[in-house]
C-alpha cells in the first residue's frame, strides 16, 4: 500500500497502523514522489491525498491512470474536502474510491481489506 500524503503526522498513523495489520506500505508526503514510488514499487492500492505539494492528487492520479504500467492500481482517496466541491473531478482522473478525513485509521484499514483482502507475504 502507497500512502500520499503530505500531514507527517497523519501518514506516521496510517502507515504504521496498516503495517500493524501486516500489510507493507510505503508512504510519501508529496504527489511527485508518490509518482515516482508508484511507477517504481507498483503497490497494490495506493491512498492519496488531493491536497498534496509538488502535484496534486487529482493530477497525479490522472497521470498513473494514463501510464500502462500503473492504470491498474487502485487509487482512493483521502481527502479534508468535501466530496461535493472535488467529487466529479476524482471520479474523470479516474479514482477507485473515496475516505474522508479526518479518518480513523479502523476506517481506512476497512477499505484497505475491502480491496485487497487480508494482508499476504507480498501486500
Amino acid at each position: 500500500v502507497l500512502i500520499v500524503e503530505d500531514q507527517l503526522e497523519m501518514r506516521a498513523i496510517h502507515a504504521a497502523y496498516l503495517q500493524h495489520h501486516g500489510y507493507r506500505v510505503l508512504a510519501t508526503g508529496n504527489g511527485i514522489e508518490g509518482l515516482r514510488v508508484a511507477r517504481e514499487e507498483r503497490p497494490d492500492l495506493i491512498l492519496m491525498d488531493i491536497s498534496v505539494p509538488g502535484i496534486d492528487g487529482i493530477r497525479a492520479t490522472e497521470q498513473l491512470k494514463q501510464d500502462p504500467t500503473t492504470r491498474g492500481i487502485p487509487i482512493v482517496i483521502v481527502s479534508a474536502l468535501p466530496y461535493g466541491s472535488v467529487g466529479r473531478r476524482v471520479l474523470d482522473a479516474g479514482c477507485d474510491g473515496w475516505v474522508s478525513k479526518p479518518c480513523d485509521p479502523r476506517r481506512l484499514l476497512e477499505e484497505v481489506r475491502r480491496r485487497l483482502g487480508e494482508p499476504g507475504p507480498d501486500r
